[in-house]
């Protein structure tokens, strides 16, 4: 998909499909062919934001690229072992300024392999 240079945006545990063992990405609502790998549209599903794009709603912030995607793996895993997305608040308010901040703590049972996956991916 990034090699076509396609972003998907919105990578969540609803959008993975399992079909005859295989993995398959699926809604593609939000993807964009994006040659110059920048865009700047908030876009996707709150618990799975990234912080540029959290950030992008202040004037002047910079683009993003593809790597919004990787974040989404990142958020997936801890979730997938968790239960929960680590920036989950009560709020919206609140769960945007846990993305922006990086504010999450790893459960005690996460493995270090685990939580170092995680963060190469957030």
């Amino acid at each position: 998909m990034h090699k076509k240079n396609i972003m998907h945006r919105d990578i969540k545990p609803e959008n993975l499909l399992k079909c005859l063992g295989t993995i398959k990405l699926a809604d593609f609502g939000w993807s964009v062919h994006a040659p110059s790998d920048r865009r700047q549209t908030l876009c996707g599903t709150l618990d799975y934001l990234p912080p540029e794009m959290v950030q992008h709603m202040a004037p002047n912030t910079p683009a993003y690229d593809k790597t919004v995607d990787i974040w989404c793996l990142g958020i997936l895993a801890y979730e997938f072992c968790c239960g929960k997305p680590p920036f989950e608040s009560e709020s919206k308010t609140e769960t945007y300024k846990r993305i922006a901040t990086l504010n999450y703590e790893f459960p005690r049972y996460f493995s270090e392999d685990l939580k170092n996956f995680i963060c190469r991916c957030i």
